[in-house]
């Protein structure tokens, strides 16, 4: 029976069951997005870069000048390249097939090895920790497309919005948690015998290994369901044809791809913030690694708050006005950064607070809020498309980061170029007519939205 339909009480504890399994692969998962992408790996493996880099301060991979400073952020983009190629054949497997837990298990474990292996980064080995961060970064956002699938499958529309931002919640909650481990290990490494470099290596594999014991949690704890087709349904064949496939399908819900045009675009910035936080604040800021770490906590910490107080304010003022209040934050946030002064951590702990507190819920609403844009059977395909949007094709905002740094040599300059892609964001969410693209989806409108 859908979780759309009235159930019994016992179809209603076993869809709670799958809901509790569901947040944990956010609790999983985040410590990777949190301790590796946003905290340490990018000021580290631009150390690791400068170390090879010759008298001018490039490296040569395959012969192609680059700034030392610009690996973290070029490598990003081209993992969510990679990200691109990978996410709508999971996507069209599992709607295929119905079969989700197997490709959510090996995207989930190639990640987490990938991130475990980050250990191993150490000297001159920056093409190491490239590929390593190409793998994990791409392993993720394929599991992301099947672990978003889930959620049209285990919660009813009018308690999406709710689920979502406890998965969040979830997510954030483990950050946190994982952050003030690593700072203790971080701050006390010479009480722990170890060098600051062997720390942070530890603090990096520790994270793979965290994501993937608590995997075992929603792979468990979730169910995969069949999948009735009609005679030649989904038999589009494999690689781009299925990518063709579900593109040609999506033209017939053109306000689904509106919704999802815009979402690019905000989403786009808010990923390259995130992933590019570290690096600003170290290398534009002078902002020790100390620094960092407590005020990413900080980040966390609202952010759980964040997400629910969003949840809640979604309620009483649907999704999409929640998220547009949202956007205009982000656009006063980086604004705000562009003008903070070297060497300030309390003005840096203050923009990091104002991060917390909209990150969780702009993006706990946005998926929330497609869910109800998918048609029925069509969730991991269509979700898909939506992680190209999260993060397959959040290349743009990273590269644009890294090419404004490579031929102006300042991170202010490029933090300030991402304040576009809110606006625009912005522009292009407030046209959507939700009511009617849910309609158009054919699936019910709930009472606000």
């Amino acid at each position: 029976m859908s979780a759309d339909t009235i159930d019994t009480a016992g179809e209603t504890a076993a869809r709670r069951r799958e809901q509790r399994g569901w947040y944990f692969y956010d609790f999983a998962c985040s410590v990777y997005s949190t301790s590796v992408l946003t905290v340490f790996l990018g000021p580290y493996l631009t150390s690791v870069a400068k170390a090879a880099a010759d008298a001018e301060g490039y490296v040569h991979p395959l012969g192609v000048p680059v700034r030392a400073g610009s690996v973290f952020a070029y490598t990003v983009s081209l993992s969510l390249v990679v990200a691109i190629l990978a996410m709508p054949l999971a996507g069209a497997a599992a709607d295929r097939t119905g079969r989700k837990k197997p490709l959510l298990a090996v995207s989930a474990y190639l990640g987490a090895s990938a991130t475990a292996g980050m250990f191993f980064l150490d000297g001159d080995r920056y093409l190491l920790g490239a590929l390593l961060l190409i793998v994990a970064n791409a392993s993720l956002a394929v599991s992301m497309v099947l672990y978003n699938a889930y959620l049209p499958q285990i919660a009813g529309p009018d308690e999406r919005d709710a689920v979502s931002s406890r998965g969040w919640a979830f997510g954030y909650t483990s950050g946190a948690l994982v952050l003030l481990l690593d700072l203790a290990l971080y701050t006390g490494h010479e009480s722990f015998g170890v060098s600051e470099s062997v720390a942070v290596r530890i603090c990096l594999a520790t994270a793979g290994v965290w994501w993937g014991a608590f995997t075992i949690v929603p792979l468990r704890r979730l169910r995969d369901r069949r999948v009735e087709r009609t005679a030649g349904e989904g038999a589009v064949g494999t690689g781009w044809r299925q990518l063709l496939a579900t593109l040609r399908d999506m033209r017939r819900h053109p306000l689904t791809l509106s919704f999802l045009l815009a979402y690019l675009i905000y989403n786009d910035g808010i990923q390259t913030v995130i992933s590019q936080a570290s690096i600003y604040g170290s290398e534009e800021l002078g902002l020790d690694q100390t620094t960092l770490i407590t005020a990413v906590l900080l980040v966390q910490i609202l952010a759980v708050a964040g997400a629910l107080g969003m949840g809640r304010l979604a309620r009483s003022y649907g999704a999409k006005r929640t998220i547009l209040g949202s956007l205009a934050v982000w656009t006063l946030i980086l604004a705000a950064g562009y003008f903070l002064p070297a060497g300030a951590p309390v003005a840096f702990y203050g923009l990091a607070a104002a991060i917390g507190l909209v990150l969780g819920g702009s993006q706990a609403l946005s998926r929330s809020l497609f869910s109800h844009l998918v048609p029925s059977g069509k969730e991991a395909e269509y979700f898909s498309a939506y992680e190209m949007s999260d993060r397959g094709l959040s290349w743009l905002g990273p590269l644009v980061f890294g090419v404004a740094f490579q031929l102006t040599g300042s991170y202010r300059d490029a933090i300030i170029s991402l304040v576009v892609f809110f606006a625009l964001g912005f522009g292009l969410l407030a046209r959507v007519p939700i009511g009617r693209a849910i309609a158009a989806a054919g699936n019910p409108v709930p009472e606000r939205i």
